[in-house]
């Protein structure tokens, strides 16, 4: 595995870079600015809305890529590099559907805020994690901004309770199993793949010289547009059948170790040279 050549890494937060107490090591900003060093092109590509993420990697937001909502945004710097919200009549559609499905909990995400139809404790107490800038109302109607995604949760499992249900849409949206908790529903071209790929056509970058990390099923698209795929030891079936390598998991600095690696690789080249 010669990793020398990679000029692009790509990471998924929760499962992934963030361990289970959605913190981010101190070890990844040390590697951060290694791989800064050598001219790496960093993206964080998340279910999480951009103010989430901003959150989490504060001290570095200017110095990389921001992917949210699945790849339904993404913003370099103070400029939106990509924009790709539900159309109206889709989300109406998407409505009429998810309001047939018994104990599920929306949350309608726009750029600024989630929008919340339900006072389901467990969601309500993840909401301060993943979506702290929130309203509840009592219809969709009211929301004016875009939105980019729908997030249906469920308390138990989604991939028992709410996927069935919204199968029939996979024909005409991207509807992924998130986590344990939640399926994301956006416009098929909003995902954290087609986010990849205008990255790598901007920056002159090839499939083999990308790096990505990921452990559900909102990373298979993005996973498969790197040859370095990493799936996380703690990762989804399905995603350690998409990534061509195995990593440690989130709490063991999965992606931290990786990152090692390649700067070891990278630091090689530059004696050599």
């Amino acid at each position: 595995m010669n990793l020398s050549q990679v000029k692009l890494v790509v990471t998924d937060m929760d499962g992934t870079l963030l361990n289970t107490q959605h913190e981010v090591s101190s070890l990844f900003y040390h590697l951060f600015e290694k791989l800064k060093q050598h001219n790496i092109i960093f993206v964080a590509a998340s279910g999480r809305p951009y103010y989430g993420m901003v959150d989490k990697l504060s001290s570095i937001k200017n110095h990389m890529i921001i992917v949210a909502e699945n790849g339904g945004l993404a913003i370099q710097g103070n400029s939106v590099f990509l924009s790709n919200p539900i159309k109206p009549k889709n989300l109406l559609r998407i409505i009429t559907i998810i309001n047939t499905i018994d104990n599920t909990h929306p949350v309608f995400c726009t750029r600024h805020k989630a929008y919340v139809m339900s006072k389901s404790k467990p969601l309500l107490n993840l909401l301060q994690e993943y979506y702290k800038n929130y309203e509840l109302i009592d219809t969709p109607e009211i929301i004016e901004d875009e939105v980019y995604k729908v997030a249906l949760f469920h308390e138990e499992s989604s991939e028992k309770y709410v996927y069935p249900s919204v199968k029939v849409l996979e024909k005409d949206f991207k509807v992924k199993l998130s986590a344990t908790h939640w399926v994301d529903i956006s416009e098929n071209i909003a995902n954290k793949g087609t986010a990849i790929k205008h990255i790598q056509k901007k920056y002159n970058i090839s499939k083999e010289e990308t790096m990505a990390f990921g452990d559900y099923n909102n990373d298979l698209e993005m996973l498969e547009n790197a040859y370095f795929s990493f799936a996380m030891e703690n990762a989804h079936p399905l995603v350690k059948s998409v990534a061509r390598f195995k990593t440690k998991s989130n709490n063991d600095l999965g992606v931290e170790l990786v990152l090692e690696e390649l700067l070891k690789e990278k630091n090689k080249l530059v004696i050599n040279s």
